[in-house]
């Protein structure tokens, strides 16, 4: 594989992120098949706290979208992560993993507290990630729910992702 850059996402990537997350979802086992949609509507909606984009030659072929969360014990500075898309083809090289290392990172640099997200607990769980009992999102069996605590005591109660982890097109 051709080596890859990990940057920010910039103007103009939009469509771009948009067409890898779909193309990335579109054969998934677990998909909602509205990944595309999540991330344009958390853009809409200024809640991307990490967008980062991995690019080959010039060419976007990942992506990786951080954003707030709310834990109803009125902890902050938790952010959900996700979704993490690669190009088809590109998957199992090292991209995503990468996407992954570099927004926590950048996460826990802006001062974020804890990371939360719906995954495999094989891939996840070589980032850091685990079940958390004190840490509840309702409708997803606990084992697909995991989080990284970055600083600060653990919090406890119900998470509740972004408005746009509703979008559907």
């Amino acid at each position: 594989m051709n080596e890859f850059q990990v940057r920010p996402e910039r103007p103009g990537d939009a469509a771009v992120i948009h067409a890898v997350t779909e193309s990335a979802f579109r054969t998934a086992p677990h998909t909602s098949g509205t990944e595309q949609f999540i991330v344009r509507e958390l853009r809409r909606a200024g809640a991307l706290t990490v967008s980062l984009v991995a690019e080959i030659d010039g060419q976007v072929v990942g992506h990786v979208a951080i954003s707030p969360i709310t834990i109803d014990d009125g902890t902050r500075d938790w952010h959900g992560l996700g979704p993490v898309s690669v190009a088809p083809g590109l998957q199992r090289g090292g991209i995503g993993s990468r996407l992954v290392r570099d927004a926590l990172a950048r996460l826990q640099s802006h001062g974020g507290k804890g990371c939360a997200l719906v995954g495999d607990p094989a891939f996840y769980g070589r980032f850091g990630f685990l079940a958390e009992p004190s840490l509840v999102l309702p409708g997803v069996p606990a084992q697909y729910f995991q989080v990284l605590k970055l600083a600060g005591p653990m919090p406890r109660g119900v998470v509740t992702f972004h408005p746009a982890f509703e979008a559907r097109g």
